[in-house]
């Protein structure tokens, strides 16, 4: 299945995508897809629903984070060797984990705000893992059992703050707007193999990140296994995977860095595509 959230910001309503790529709303069957509906029990329940019989939800309405109430939303970095040499850095023997801000989520096709300040405004194409069943301490054969499903991930970042500014990366990740999500969470029996599946993100329409999760130095087993033994992953969290090379920070003779008014397309096959236009920074209102 391919579930959704869709509408205005903060008043999205459930519903799935079906085989004509059409919106069917969920609502009479749960009240959101929260981590409750994560469940495999509640996946499988809604797995046996008739798309047909589901209200059509007309036009093309704004699309949210596929899930609601997302606790953690942890990211794994350097986690393609050729990312890694881009960036000047080493090939890590254990996965590099950080935390994105929950407050950086936003739609698949909200525009990106750059934060104050800003000046090294960048992309990064990943996969997505959604946690079904809390996983604490789970061995790496059992551990893709935990997994609901997978989705499609823009880890916007700025490299100053997370480079140049001290401490740790989380604050040159977590930036409002810099954690586009979905457009679908896409649940795992209809993935198939996580490590077989090609990505790729244009800037203005010139392609700059062409990769596959194949080349992972980590696989997604091996990601959930090694994060459960340090923090309990509960249903509805995110964990972000790593992205392949062709960022702005590694592109020779000169970075590349978003400024207002770019477009970022993104997509990973299964998973649909996301569209992003940059904008300045401007103080949010509530």
């Amino acid at each position: 299945m391919k579930l959704l959230r869709y509408g205005p910001a903060g008043r999205e309503r459930p519903g799935l995508l079906d085989a004509e790529g059409r919106i069917r709303d969920l609502s009479a069957h749960l009240p959101d897809l929260g981590p409750d509906a994560l469940a495999p029990e509640r996946l499988a329940a809604l797995a046996r629903l008739d798309p047909s019989s589901l209200p059509l939800v007309e036009g093309t309405p704004r699309l949210g984070v596929p899930v609601a109430g997302v606790g953690k939303f942890i990211a794994i970095g350097l986690n393609y060797a050729d990312h890694a040499a881009e960036s000047n850095l080493p090939i890590p023997t254990e996965p590099v984990v950080f935390t994105k801000a929950i407050s950086s989520l936003s739609g698949p096709n909200d525009p990106v705000m750059l934060p104050r300040d800003s000046v090294k405004g960048d992309w990064e194409v990943e996969l997505g893992i959604v946690i079904g069943r809390r996983a604490a301490y789970v061995e790496e054969a059992e551990a893709l059992a935990h997994v609901a499903g997978y989705c499609l991930v823009n880890d916007v970042s700025e490299r100053e703050f997370q480079i140049e500014r001290g401490g740790t990366w989380d604050k040159g990740k977590g930036c409002d707007t810099f954690g586009p999500v979905g457009p679908w969470l896409v649940t795992a029996d209809e993935v198939g193999d996580p490590q077989d599946l090609d990505m790729w993100l244009d800037l203005n329409g010139r392609r700059m990140q062409t990769g596959s999760t194949r080349t992972m130095i980590f696989g997604c087993a091996e990601i959930v296994s090694y994060v459960s033994r340090f923090m309990t992953l509960m249903p509805g969290d995110i964990i972000t995977t790593g992205t392949p090379p062709g960022v702005g920070m590694g592109i020779k003779p000169a970075p590349v860095y978003l400024k207002p008014g770019d477009v970022m397309t993104l997509g990973i096959a299964k998973l649909g595509e996301q569209r992003q236009e940059v904008m300045a920074w401007r103080r949010q209102e509530g």
